[in-house]
């Protein structure tokens, strides 16, 4: 009997130490993990923004395959929500405030526990990636909610992992997503042609798209500043690409509703008669490219057209990274002269 006693005193004592171990706990938490993601600040944006993407890159569904997610009607922006389920209980986070390409403010009710305070910052690099910060943070803590964490590990060691392995996760899935590409040789059609204003140099091939790149804004901040009307989207016409010598020559062009009188001697007019070409169409990075012009020269040998010498060889950007920095959403079109 007295040894029941004794031990009923001892279990008394742990318990009693337990209690004050967990009453002296902070009464607040707050767990943060930075990552550089390979991608543009609204890319990542994009996704975050949006739980129907979460499960493709969150820790905690890769570490339990039979966790339940239920997606309302809504799941992006302001009041888009999510919910999940596990063994531990049922969860929900909800965006509640947002600032676009910059900051995303979301809460999170898990079982009986408090809500906490979830917030997405983004800041854009000058090498196109994005430093992205995850942070969740609680306060006014209850003692059962301590009582938990403490057991747990605490807060750091349950939620840092997590935080760490899904910014991982994201990277990977924001850089497959921008890579995917197509090429598509629609065949033949005929180009209508035009009026446009042009700037025109030659370069190494090395060059070039540092050149395109300069002198294509150029043409079009021309356009802009002189209240002229475009007629579609910017292209690049070809007029010499000459592997063995590694030089390339070509305009940058903007169309044109009519002929237009420039006062820059920088800036040309110029006019394309309509033509039959070969159209290819590119989805994707301009990496592509290559394969693009690839297939369409393998589609004129094989159906056996001809290109005229000096005939015209066009790329056209009808998406590009100014409307979206997506890689995989950018849409090139060329088009090839046959007879």
């Amino acid at each position: 009997m007295k040894a029941l006693k004794y031990i009923l005193f001892l279990l008394l004592i742990l318990f009693i130490g337990l209690s004050i171990y967990v009453a002296v706990q902070p009464n607040s938490f707050e767990v943060t993990r930075t990552k550089t993601i390979n991608a543009p600040s609204s890319v990542v944006y994009n996704n975050i923004i949006d739980f129907k993407n979460w499960e493709s890159w969150s820790s905690w569904v890769e570490a339990d395959p039979d966790m339940v997610l239920t997606l309302p009607e809504k799941t992006r922006g302001i009041d888009g929500s999510y919910k999940w389920e596990d063994a531990d209980g049922i969860g929900t986070m909800k965006t509640i405030d947002t600032k676009a390409n910059e900051v995303i403010v979301q809460e999170m009710q898990f079982a009986d526990f408090p809500k906490s305070d979830i917030t997405w910052n983004l800041k854009d690099n000058t090498n196109g990636t994005t430093d992205v910060t995850w942070s969740i943070s609680g306060k006014d803590l209850p003692f059962g909610f301590k009582a938990f964490s403490a057991f747990m590990g605490g807060m750091e060691k349950q939620i840092g992992p997590h935080y760490e392995r899904s910014l991982e996760k994201l990277d990977s899935v924001l850089v497959a997503d921008m890579s995917k590409y197509s090429v598509n040789v629609e065949g033949i059609t005929q180009h209508g042609g035009g009026f446009y204003l042009y700037n025109t140099t030659s370069c190494k091939m090395e060059d070039f798209k540092q050149k395109m790149q300069d002198m294509l804004p150029k043409v079009g901040g021309y356009a802009i500043a002189n209240n002229i009307t475009m007629a579609g989207k910017p292209f690049v016409i070809y007029h010499k690409w000459d592997v063995e010598n590694n030089a390339v020559m070509f305009s940058c062009c903007v169309p044109t509703t009519s002929k237009i009188v420039t006062n820059d001697p920088d800036i040309l007019t110029g006019q394309i008669e309509p033509f039959k070409a070969v159209k290819t169409v590119l989805h994707g990075d301009y990496d592509n490219l290559k394969e693009a012009w690839e297939k369409a020269m393998a589609y004129i040998a094989e159906n056996n057209l001809v290109q005229p010498e000096n005939g015209m060889a066009i790329e056209t950007y009808t998406t590009d990274p100014i409307s979206t920095p997506n890689p995989a959403e950018w849409t090139t079109e060329i088009y090839l002269e046959v007879e």
